[in-house]
Formats: C-alpha cells, sequence, structure tokens
C-alpha cells in the first residue's frame, strides 16, 4: 500500500488537488489559444478522454482574452500559462482562468509578482509556481547541485507568495533528465506542505516519452509524492491523457476504463495472440468502465491471468477457454475467439 505524503488541498474550479483527493491528471491544448473553436474543440475531446483539468497557452493579451469565451465552452477547470509578461497573468484573472502557472525563470521582477498574487489572493485563484530546468533564471550557482538549485528557486517564490498571505500554491520541478527530477521532488517534499504538479519536461515521442514519464512519475508516485501529473508528449494530447491514467492504474492508484493484460507471444504460442490483443484494444476504447480483460496465449500463465480477469481467454492450439469473472464459460473454436471475448464484455457492461 503507498503512503501518500500529507499535502495542503487547494481548489482548481470544481477540482481539488491535494489533501486526500485522487491524484487528478492534466493536459495541455497544442492549438492557438486565440483560435476559440479549435481550442474549446480539443478541450472537448480531451475531457471525454478523462482529461480533468486543461492548461493553455497564453502567448499574448489576445489569448488572454480568448479565455472568458473559451470558458463557457468547456466543463473543466482552465489554467493559464504564463511567461515573461505578467500582464498576462492579470488579464487572464479577469477574463476568469481557474489557475495561473508563472514561471520563476522568466518572471522575475518582485513587484510584478506581487501585482499577480494580490489579484489571485482577490479572486482566490491558486497559483502554482513552475520550476523548468531548460529555464532556470540566470546566477544558478556552481556549487550547488541543479536539484537544490531547482529547489531554492522554488521556496523562494514559495516564502514571496506567502509573505503576502497567499497560500493557494501547487509547485512543481520538471526536467528532461528523470534522476534530476525525481531527486527535486524528493528533496522539496518535506519542505513545505503544498501539493506537488508531477511531469518529466519534454519527454519526447509517445514511444520513448511514455517510458521517461512512467519511470519518473511511476517512481515518485510509489514514494507517495504527487497529487496531478501530466505526461508531456511530442503527440496529440489524448496520449498524454491515455499515458496519465495509466501510470495510475498501474499502481493500482485510480481506476479509469478497461485494463488489457496480453501475453507477449512466444514460440508455446499456437494462435495469432498480438492480432487478437490488437484488435481487442481498439475495442476497449470505447469502453469508459474499468474491466480487466486477459488474452492469453499458452498454458504456462494462460489460465491463471484469464482466470483472475473480468473477461479472459486462455487460447490453445484452434481453441481457447473463456473465462468470466474466475469461472470457465465455455471453450471456444479459434474463429469465435474475438466474438466471444466481445460477447462477454458488453455483457459485463449492459449488466453494471
Amino acid at each position: 500500500m503507498i503512503k501518500r505524503r500529507v499535502s495542503r488541498p487547494v481548489r482548481i474550479g470544481t477540482v481539488t488537488v491535494g489533501g486526500d483527493a485522487p491524484v487528478s491528471v492534466q493536459s495541455m491544448t497544442k492549438t492557438d489559444t486565440r483560435n476559440i473553436k479549435a481550442t474549446v474543440d480539443q478541450i472537448k475531446e480531451l475531457t471525454d478522454c478523462g482529461c480533468e483539468i486543461i492548461r493553455v497557452a497564453i502567448p499574448d493579451l489576445e489569448a488572454a482574452d480568448a479565455i472568458q469565451s473559451i470558458k463557457k465552452g468547456i466543463s473543466i477547470p482552465l489554467i493559464a500559462d504564463i511567461h515573461f509578461d505578467h500582464r498576462l497573468a492579470l488579464q487572464a484573472l479577469k477574463k476568469g482562468a481557474d489557475g495561473l502557472r508563472l514561471n520563476p525563470g522568466n518572471i522575475r521582477d518582485k513587484e510584478h509578482i506581487k501585482k499577480v498574487v494580490l489579484a489571485a489572493k482577490t479572486r482566490q485563484i491558486p497559483i502554482r509556481i513552475g520550476v523548468n530546468f531548460g529555464s532556470l533564471p540566470p546566477g544558478a550557482s556552481s556549487e550547488l547541485p541543479i536539484t537544490e538549485h531547482m529547489v531554492n528557486i522554488a521556496m523562494e517564490q514559495v516564502k514571496l507568495l506567502e509573505s503576502l498571505d497567499f497560500d493557494l500554491i501547487k509547485i512543481a520541478l520538471k526536467a528532461f533528465d528523470v534522476p534530476t527530477t525525481i531527486e527535486a521532488y524528493r528533496l522539496i517534499a518535506d519542505r513545505m506542505p503544498y501539493p506537488l504538479h508531477l511531469g518529466i519536461t519534454e519527454s519526447g515521442l509517445p514511444q520513448t516519452g511514455i517510458i521517461r514519464s512512467a519511470v519518473g512519475i511511476g517512481i515518485l508516485l510509489h514514494d507517495g509524492i504527487g497529487d496531478t501529473l501530466r505526461v508531456s508528449l511530442s503527440a496529440h494530447p489524448r496520449e498524454e491523457v491515455a499515458a496519465g491514467f495509466e501510470i495510475l492504474k498501474s499502481l493500482n492508484i485510480r481506476e479509469h476504463g478497461p485494463v488489457l493484460v496480453s501475453c507477449p507471444s512466444c514460440g508455446r504460442t499456437e494462435a495469432d495472440i498480438i492480432a487478437l490483443a490488437e484488435t481487442v484494444s481498439a475495442y476497449l476504447r470505447r469502453v469508459k468502465k474499468p474491466i480487466k480483460v486477459a488474452v492469453m496465449g499458452c498454458v504456462v500463465n494462460g489460465p491463471g491471468e484469464a482466470r483472475d480477469a473480468d473477461v479472459g481467454i486462455a487460447c490453445g492450439k484452434g481453441r481457447g477457454v473463456l473465462f468470466k469473472k474466475g469461472e470457465v464459460v465455455r471453450t471456444v473454436e479459434e474463429h469465435e475467439f474475438l466474438e466471444a471475448i466481445i460477447r462477454e464484455i458488453q455483457d459485463i457492461m449492459d449488466s453494471a
């Protein structure tokens, strides 16, 4: 059982982050925020995938103004991603942003930060202090490890916000390098009570980026560290949402949609397990409820994994044994494998 770090809950729109709230999954739009229709359409698509908080880039005042219209068309909290110009944060707040992300690497004037904090305090809008390895402020001490420097930057910002009687704070300490990210989060976890947003920044294309993110985020979650997360990928953001929930499911932290257990296939396999698993996986994309499905290919692990699933099949030469909720349902011929699995899945969905 994972013992989760105790953090102070922060409310972002309708979603609570930290405390005993579930670890939430976020993403960020890849659209031009000024294109209101495209941005709303993408947020709706991500909401259908399970995204719980969305972040949008605010490169200029036109993008900040668009928040008001975007908010009318979506149902999940919206965070404005602010860099360089504090006036964009002030305008985003006026237009209804549910949260701000500020980068201390490029908004460094304390008077500007104070103006933003006071405006956020008036509206009770939380601020994420987002420290990124790629955009650290100048003047890093060569005597300090980079992880300690990242933590020190974050803590300086925390103290500034606290001095203004503001405690609606979240923190992120992201790097592309997985060990650097893990160490930074471990260092800060015991130094303050605020919730932590996890991520491996610029993690890459899905094949490698999901692996890097799963390793880094997964280790921290297993340590009990982390209250919300984003998997950052060079891909459509629905891939980020799916990967985020898969990480949480793999650690038994949250249920979200189906889980597919499938045999890797080897010389003992006497059916086309890979093709069957791929087809079942495609079907499961339309299933929203948590259900465990096993597609197995030999007598070594097949019966045990199939029996442990809600629906499972242990395939042999020309036929397979179909399981449902741990019990043998029947033996099916090879040409019936897919139809039989789908029928049992649908039966569970209909009776749920």
